[in-house]
């Protein structure tokens, strides 16, 4: 597995890197082999299904799915033990880290709110299965939750993600300025940044922009404020809700998501769009990359999807799935004309110069594209310009 590229990675000694090597296997073979036999699985039934809800009552009371099921959520759990003694151990000399880094490398800015109220949407649930949540404080300067994800993505992704597990930040902002060479966003944010992956990859395609990013979680943004300075980033990072932002009208350029708009309620959703329509300068963009509605997969593809929203602690993850995108886009202010969506390869996965031939294709969004077990990786976006 490989090891974070930043400062802030853990020190782990032999026995724990072979223990998150294991669970990285495991995951794969459940994720890669397993979901693939469970396919299988499905097709042997020859019954009919139209919805991904009637695969899963299909596969319910096979030992195999259930097999599947155990061992995916067993696998879930230990990624988060493999890398929670090294955290344990090395907590302080996290926050001495950055302490350190705040010093010699005084990048970017963070701001937390005095009484800020994590939404319930995040304090309530262990999303993710995470011990605490995202947002847990175990004392003053705390960045345990943003190592534990860090650390824990790391794990989890089998190296889909690459080492600084932003490749879907350096695909999407890549695809950007390939396919508009002309757009030249002088203020970014990044909504829902958990520990700023994806917003770094955005200032390295677009050095020249003014970057922001914010969440709920103060843990999460400490860790992140530490990490971009370890990797020479100048992002601004603030405590914020995305349902209710505090910035003026028209001040960015490029409102983006990533994975972010399937964990709050459906409801919070349209106030997120709504509020990434005020605040976007005409002619700028608001892009998120999510998981595709139902509406573009295959029935088996939308239950392999939905099987978090079951069994991986994700309450909004069908019900964001069951949205019209471009339906919820243009209630939020955006004409119709103006709607986008595509997909895009991971860069990661083909190397830049067969990654640039691919995007240079037309990536129609299609069932067979963008289920979990279509080739490659390949990250879905929607979005809209102003």
């Amino acid at each position: 597995m490989p090891e974070l590229q930043h400062e802030l990675r853990l020190r782990k000694n032999r026995d724990e890197r072979a223990r998150a090597n294991f669970v990285g296997a495991l995951r794969r073979y459940v994720h890669d082999d397993m979901a693939r036999g469970l396919r299988r699985v499905f097709d042997a039934q020859n019954a009919p299904a139209r919805s991904g809800a009637e695969v899963h009552a299909l596969l319910k009371p096979c030992e195999y799915f259930q097999f599947y099921s155990a061992l995916r959520v067993t696998g879930q759990d230990m990624a988060y033990q493999v890398v929670a003694t090294p955290i344990e151990r090395e907590r302080a000399t996290l926050a001495a880290r950055a302490r350190e880094l705040a010093e010699r490398a005084p990048l970017g800015t963070l701001v937390l709110e005095s009484g800020f109220e994590v939404p319930r949407s995040v304090s309530a649930i262990d999303v993710h299965l995470m011990p605490g949540g995202y947002a847990v404080e175990h004392g003053p300067d705390d960045l345990t939750a943003g190592a534990t994800y860090d650390n824990r993505l790391a794990v989890s992704s089998m190296g889909l993600m690459g080492e600084n597990l932003d490749d879907i930040g350096q695909s999407i902002a890549r695809f950007l300025r390939l396919r508009y060479p002309a757009f030249e966003p002088r203020r970014f944010l990044d909504l829902g940044c958990t520990v700023g992956h994806n917003t770094g990859a955005f200032k390295d395609v677009y050095p020249d922009t003014e970057a922001h990013a914010i969440d709920v979680a103060a843990p999460c943004l400490r860790y992140a404020l530490a990490r971009a300075r370890s990797q020479g980033r100048a992002i601004h990072f603030r405590q914020m809700n995305a349902e209710h932002l505090d910035f003026p009208d028209a001040s960015f350029d490029l409102v983006f998501s990533s994975m972010f708009l399937h964990e709050i309620p459906r409801r919070g959703i349209a106030r997120v769009l709504r509020e990434a329509y005020r605040v976007l300068a005409p002619g700028g963009l608001m892009l998120h990359m999510e998981l595709p509605p139902n509406a573009e997969l295959a029935p088996f593809d939308a239950f392999y999807l939905d099987w978090d929203g079951d069994y991986n602690n994700e309450p909004y993850y069908k019900p964001f799935r069951a949205l019209d995108p471009r339906a919820a886009t243009c209630e939020a202010g955006f004409a119709p004309e103006r709607y986008l969506q595509f997909v895009v390869p991971s860069i990661g996965g083909l190397g830049a110069e067969a990654w640039a031939r691919a995007v240079k294709q037309d990536y129609a969004v299609g069932s067979a594209e963008t289920g979990r077990l279509a080739p490659g990786v390949r990250w879905f976006c929607f979005g809209a310009w102003k």
